[in-house]
């Protein structure tokens, strides 16, 4: 049997995790700056090049059920990183290039970009499962926690010391900081793995002596499954409505509070702080007390996400009342529940993984992780989009607002709901149709009078 990771070894998975996050912050940030500043070329276009590597992303359910077949997940997180590693100086060297072919230039940063989504996909959802099958459950929570923070020093320090390196800007340091980061990622995420996996495991579909399944059947298997199905459609309405509300914060202090770039820049500061201490508060709450109810992954889920609801909702008052409003203290609040939520939801995340039939997390991990960066996607976008036709319909801007930060406020009621639901008892059993092994057969009827529904 595998041994389990102590706290060392999930330390090395999250310097794998702030390598991976390193190159990201740049395609996603840096190129976008230098594509609308340097460049003076239309926001859209780096929007719709993020875009991509989020679409990209519904690789993820491939990817991990290639590294189901074979039981090893090294080898899918390393060739995942390099594969970022080449989108992410590709799109650098794209970026360059269009300061004298602008067509050729964006033709290839969209190839680049494809990249990206499919390294980002390959290497994350390997370490996720990796980190799920190898992590006891009292530890889970702050093991999700301890990855995600050194994600996020991963993109602090990469934007700190890049933006310093790129300074005086020319194309050529552009390309030269991009690929020194990227050889830094693929250093050390090939020390921080080095011996850390082992061989594959028995209960592998290479070692098990099963034929090799076709991924569609893999795939129906694992949507057969009710808590996996009911898990996915919660990742993406609660990843929706966290995700929403991105793009239009800081343009609503602006707007309605009058705060400057600078002001409404260390407003952000604010949030985050608070999704700090949010994740800590789950960490420790998973950690310590694991199997109680206050310790529980669904009760913090449930929690965050009403919590985020009830801050959304002060947000959408702030929007009507203007300065009256404790802004601040709002958005801390916000960031403390999204940080609890969003921690409670990975560690759970984490566990479901590994629940059902056997040999299917990577599949699992994938479908889950698809679902999350569809939502990303499409929640950066229909916030941004929500807000301006909402001003153009209602005409006062803090009203409209407001009405905004109340739909996302509902959505992450919805999210409770769901939540609640998930492994609920009065669920159908499902099986494969031997003969169409991509039809999905119900051999138990749901029991909608306990399911609290009625038949259409």
């Amino acid at each position: 049997m595998a041994r389990t990771f102590g706290w060392t070894s999930i330390v090395r998975l999250g310097f794998v995790q702030a390598a991976l996050g390193a190159i990201v912050v740049l395609t996603t940030s840096t190129l976008n700056r230098v594509m609308v500043v340097e460049l003076a070329l239309p926001a859209l276009l780096p929007g719709l090049l993020v875009g991509i590597h989020y679409a990209m992303q519904s690789l993820r359910p491939r990817m991990g059920f290639g590294s189901d077949v074979g039981g090893r997940r090294t080898p899918w997180i390393v060739g995942g990183m390099a594969v970022l590693a080449v989108g992410g100086v590709g799109a650098a060297a794209a970026t360059a290039l269009m300061t004298s072919q602008l067509a050729l230039g964006i033709a290839a940063a969209v190839v680049s970009f494809m990249v990206i989504g499919a390294g980002v996909s390959a290497c994350g959802t390997s370490l996720l499962v990796l980190l799920a099958k190898r992590v006891d459950a009292p530890r889970r929570a702050a093991a999700a926690t301890i990855v995600w923070l050194m994600m996020i020093v991963g993109f602090a320090v990469t934007a700190g010391i890049a933006g310093k390196l790129l300074d005086p800007y020319s194309p050529e340091r552009l390309v030269a900081v991009t690929a020194g980061v990227a050889v830094i990622a693929m250093a050390v995420t090939l020390l921080a793995l080095a011996g850390l996996e082992g061989a594959a495991q028995p209960a592998s579909l290479a070692q098990a002596g099963e034929p090799k399944p076709r991924f569609r059947e893999a795939l129906a298997q694992v949507w057969a499954e009710p808590a996996a199905r009911q898990f996915t459609v919660f990742v993406f309405v609660s990843m929706l409505a966290y995700s929403a509300q991105d793009l239009i914060l800081e343009p609503f202090a602006g707007a309605v509070f009058g705060y400057t770039p600078g002001q409404s820049t260390q407003l952000s500061g604010v949030q985050h702080g608070g999704a700090f201490a949010g994740m800590l508060l789950a960490a420790l709450a998973g950690s310590r007390l694991a199997g109680r109810q206050f310790g529980s992954l669904r009760a913090w889920t449930i929690g965050g996400c009403l919590a985020s609801a009830l801050a959304l909702a002060g947000l959408a008052v702030g929007g009507l009342l203007g300065g009256a409003w404790p802004l601040k203290t709002t958005v801390f609040a916000l960031g403390l529940a999204n940080g609890a939520f969003a921690i409670a939801a990975i560690a759970s995340m984490m566990r479901l993984a590994g629940e059902g039939r056997q040999s299917r997390e990577g599949v699992r991990m994938g479908l889950w992780g698809a679902a999350q960066a569809i939502a990303f996607g499409v929640g950066g976008f229909a916030g941004a989009a929500a807000s301006d036709l909402a001003r153009l319909l209602i005409g006062s801007t803090g009203v409209a607002y407001s009405a905004v930060f109340a739909a996302e406020a509902l959505l992450f009621v919805f999210s409770a709901l769901l939540a609640a639901r998930i492994g609920r008892s009065g669920q159908g059993e499902f099986s494969i149709d031997p003969a169409d092994p991509a039809r999905v057969v119900e051999t138990r009827p749901v029991d909608y009078r306990v399911a609290g529904m009625e038949r259409g």
